[in-house]
C-alpha cells in the first residue's frame, strides 16, 4: 500500500487572527509544514506560528503571490503539495479524505477541493461562490503557479482529480479588511490588464460593473445569502468599476 507524504505551503502578511486555526486543522494530516512569512508582517504572525514545533518558518522578503508560493514549494521535501492560504481551514471531512488519499494509488497529478467561503461571518452558499473549486493538492513535478498578479492559479501538466470534502475559507471578517485588500488587488488587477495589452473602453466602467452585479445578485442567486449577498454583489461589481478606472488612469498618463 502506498504511504504518500504531503508538504503543506502558506504565505503569511499580518495573519495573527488567522494561523493558528489554519495550522492545527493541518495537524495529524499534513506531513511537512512550511509557512513563507512577509518580512513586513508587524503584527504576532511569528510568534503564533512558533507555538506549533511541527512548522517551518522562513521570514522572506515578498516575491509576488505566485514567486512566493514556488519559493515554499521549492522547500518542501515531499512531491505531493497542499497549498492552503493562511485565512483557509482543512475541514474534519477534507482531513479523513486526505488521509484515506494517501494510502490509495493516485490517478491524477492534482486535485480540486470544494471551497466552502464566508463573508462577514455568512457561509455564502450562492453568488457564484460555491462549491467554488480549487486545485490545492498537485504532484510539485507536474505543476507551477501561473504569473497572474493577483488571483494565481495553478497550471498542472496531466489530470486533475476531485476531492469531494469542503476546504473553509475565512476571506472577509470585517468590511473594513475587505476594503484594505480592495486598493491592492484592483491595481495589480489593473496591471495585469496593461500586460494584456487590454485597451480602456467607455463601456468597461458603464456596462461591465452592472452586469457583474446583476450575474452575482439575479444569476446566481446572491439574494439567497441574505444582505451578505446584497453586499457582495455591490462590493464585486465596484471592485470591477476601479479595476477599469485604473486602467483608465495608466494609459491616460502614458498618453500625456
Amino acid at each position: 500500500m502506498p504511504d504518500i507524504k504531503i508538504s503543506s505551503v502558506i504565505i503569511a502578511r499580518n495573519e495573527e487572527a488567522n494561523i493558528a486555526r489554519c495550522i492545527e486543522s493541518q495537524l495529524n494530516c499534513i506531513d511537512e509544514i512550511i509557512i513563507i512569512l512577509d518580512e513586513t508582517t508587524t503584527d504576532n504572525t511569528g510568534e503564533v506560528i512558533k507555538k506549533y514545533p511541527e512548522v517551518r518558518q522562513i521570514v522572506s522578503k515578498w516575491k509576488g503571490y505566485a514567486g512566493t508560493k514556488e519559493y515554499a514549494v521549492s522547500l518542501a521535501g515531499n512531491e505531493w503539495i497542499f497549498w492552503i492560504d493562511a485565512d483557509e481551514e482543512i475541514t474534519p471531512q477534507l482531513k479523513q479524505e486526505l488521509l484515506f488519499w494517501k494510502k490509495s494509488e493516485p490517478d491524477s497529478k492534482a486535485y480540486s477541493v470544494p471551497r466552502k467561503a464566508f463573508f462577514l461571518g455568512k457561509w455564502m452558499k450562492h453568488s457564484g461562490w460555491y462549491p467554488g473549486r480549487v486545485t490545492r493538492l498537485f504532484n510539485k513535478n507536474f505543476a507551477h503557479f501561473s504569473t497572474r498578479n493577483v488571483h494565481e492559479h495553478l497550471i498542472v501538466d496531466g489530470p486533475t482529480g476531485r476531492l469531494k470534502n469542503d476546504l473553509n475559507h475565512y476571506t472577509d471578517e470585517n468590511i473594513r479588511h475587505y476594503f484594505n485588500k480592495f486598493n491592492l488587488y484592483t491595481t495589480l488587477a489593473a496591471d495585469e490588464l496593461i500586460s494584456n495589452r487590454k485597451k480602456f473602453r467607455m463601456s468597461d466602467i458603464m456596462v461591465r460593473p452592472f452586469f457583474h452585479f446583476f450575474k452575482m445578485y439575479i444569476i446566481r442567486r446572491g439574494f439567497l445569502d441574505g444582505i451578505q449577498g446584497l453586499m457582495l454583489a455591490v462590493f464585486s461589481s465596484l471592485y470591477v468599476f476601479t479595476k477599469y478606472s485604473k486602467l483608465w488612469e495608466k494609459q491616460s498618463r502614458r498618453t500625456k
